[in-house]
């Protein structure tokens, strides 16, 4: 998930009384809900490290009593002030569980077992951003300020906030059941249908940000991508969606392919991606060659070029340029 849903959770966490527990439940629940993404410092060596370190081993199973600690050692030398360390530390592994919990649900996913395994878990039940969460957890974050300045007004002792943040919580663990369930029947929908004829080899059903109901599908055949609107309000008809279809490359095409795939931006590239597809374009005069590009469909489909590998390959097989970028500018 975003920054900003995971650092409203942290917060949301300590308002449901834990203060009383740990005098600094509150900074710690909001540093360790938001600590894994220190990998974001990653970003300062290019796109392409980024991506392979994002929700990488900070994201682990393995490390999250080390993540957790984290937190602990930076509020206690940032605050100075005396600290329970067992209550402290429970908190954090909390928050930080909170973060790997979020992260998982949406489409992008987490490596949770590194490093014994690099695999990519994904529940695909929630967008990067859902505004739904954000507007629930603003909910528990501004309620307390707005509840004191009423009983400001009218005399009244102000509440804690407590109530509201275990409604709003366990409002987003009902939400997410509830969005589990619908992306269930979404992949049912998709698996059940045929595409010119052809039985899909797998499916993706891709949450939105905003409608519950609406779901992006992205359906895989040996020939080809379908790319589909789903509505669960309305009846389906695959005939509606959009084809995409796989380039059946020559001995030239082939080549450059082979001369890519063993560069590090399309090594790391390729471990990331689940809905790959293959581009290849013509290079003309003065440096003829072939350029070669592999984008994931579950971040943008032609002509949004998001998340793109791009190798630029010479005639004589050798590789002029390789990069991979988020958003696809020419270089």
């Amino acid at each position: 998930m975003d920054p900003l849903t995971h650092t409203l959770t942290g917060l949301a966490l300590s308002r449901t009384g834990v203060k009383r527990w740990c005098a600094q439940a509150t900074w710690v629940l909001v540093l360790a809900a938001t600590a894994p993404d220190i990998e974001v410092l990653s970003l300062a060596a290019g796109e392409t490290t980024y991506l392979h370190y994002h929700r990488h081993v900070t994201h682990a199973l393995v490390m999250l009593p080390v993540m957790a600690l984290l937190p602990v050692l930076v509020v206690r030398l940032l605050t100075r002030k005396a600290l329970n360390w067992p209550r402290a530390y429970a908190l954090s592994l909390l928050g930080v569980a909170s973060h790997l919990g979020l992260d998982w649900t949406n489409s992008y996913g987490a490596r949770l077992l590194l490093p014994f395994s690099d695999r990519w878990f994904s529940l695909d039940i929630t967008n990067l951003i859902d505004l739904w969460i954000w507007a629930a957890l603003l909910v528990a974050a501004l309620g307390p300020a707005l509840s004191r300045l009423v009983s400001s007004e009218i005399g009244a002792r102000p509440g804690s906030g407590r109530g509201l943040a275990l409604l709003v919580l366990g409002f987003l663990l009902s939400y997410e059941f509830g969005r589990y369930l619908l992306h269930q029947r979404a992949v049912t929908v998709l698996e059940s249908r045929l595409y010119n004829g052809l039985v899909p080899s797998r499916v993706a059903a891709l949450p939105g940000p905003v409608n519950p109901f609406h779901w992006q599908g992205l359906v895989e055949t040996p020939e080809f991508y379908s790319v589909q609107a789903v509505d669960l309000l309305t009846e389906f008809d695959p005939a509606n969606g959009r084809t995409l279809y796989k380039p059946e490359p020559g001995p030239a095409e082939i080549a450059a392919w082979e001369a890519a795939s063993r560069t590090p931006a399309f090594q790391i590239f390729l471990k990331f991606s689940q809905y790959p597809l293959r581009r290849f374009t013509p290079l003309e005069e003065p440096n003829k060659g072939i350029r070669v590009e592999v984008m994931d469909l579950r971040f943008g489909t032609p002509p949004q070029r998001r998340f793109v590998a791009t190798a630029l390959v010479g005639e004589d097989g050798r590789v002029r340029r390789s990069w991979f970028a988020y958003n696809l500018r020419e270089r």
